[in-house]
């Protein structure tokens, strides 16, 4: 059996820099990969168990990145996979997923990646990296010790819906200090984050960011509490 760690991403800055014909939005981010994440136990065979605190309602035919993931490389394997990421954080959990087969079968292409989905390249590279285009670009940069208290929300959220939001609102910028043009959109498409921003912020004295399209909510520093996660960041993992 291999064992292969799955880091999830924090966009930790976030700006929208136009479209494409095809709809999809080109940003100019900052991603750092964590040391929190999903676990993905591989052996001989060919199945998928998802089991873990947010296994629940995961699905484990074909659509899962998992899957996509050994089809893209030709591969076969039974994959039992321990959700520790919820979906709809915004926190790159089935990028993960899918980018850790990928290290597992030795695939260091980015397109490859990025035909699974936008988030795939930055998780196939780890790190720290400035992403742009859809996702597909991805510039290393130095690496930098950093320690973030992440406060999850039980409030999915909706990548697509916040993208088209955003286009709705005329394409706000980030303003009233945050960084990531997609809060306001995000916002309006789900308003109960507020309660959970302002629950954070009162809890650590900082102001809350939002990672990526939501709903994870997160502040620089080290701020253990009853429903947050406390990560740091780690290195890369793959091709630079």
């Amino acid at each position: 059996m291999h064992v292969e760690r799955a880091p999830a991403k924090l966009t930790v800055s976030l700006r929208v820099t136009g479209g494409r014909d095809d709809g999809y939005h080109l940003i100019d981010a900052e991603m750092v990969a964590l040391d929190y994440g999903d676990v993905l136990r591989i052996s001989e065979g060919d199945g998928l168990e998802v089991v873990g605190p947010f296994s629940a309602g995961v699905p484990v035919d074909g659509s899962n990145l998992v899957r996509r993931a050994l089809a893209a490389v030709g591969r076969t394997a039974f994959v039992r996979l321990d959700k520790q990421v919820p979906a709809g954080a915004g926190l790159g959990g089935g990028s993960a997923d899918a980018a850790a087969v990928l290290r597992w079968a030795g695939c260091t292409d980015l397109e490859v990646a990025t035909s699974l989905g936008a988030d795939v390249a930055f998780c196939l590279v780890g790190g720290r990296a400035r992403v742009r285009g859809v996702g597909e670009v991805v510039e290393t940069l130095p690496f930098v010790a950093r320690t973030f208290t992440l406060l999850v929300p039980p409030v999915p959220v909706s990548t697509p819906l916040v993208f088209r939001a955003w286009d709705d609102l005329g394409g706000p910028a980030a303003a009233n200090g945050s960084v990531n043009d997609l809060e306001a959109p995000a916002l309006a498409v789900a308003p109960a984050l507020a309660s959970w921003r302002d629950r954070l912020a009162e809890a650590t004295g900082r102001r809350p960011q939002l990672a990526g399209s939501g709903g994870t909510w997160f502040v620089e520093g080290d701020f253990p509490g009853e429903g947050r996660i406390v990560a740091r960041t780690v290195g890369a993992l793959g091709p630079g």
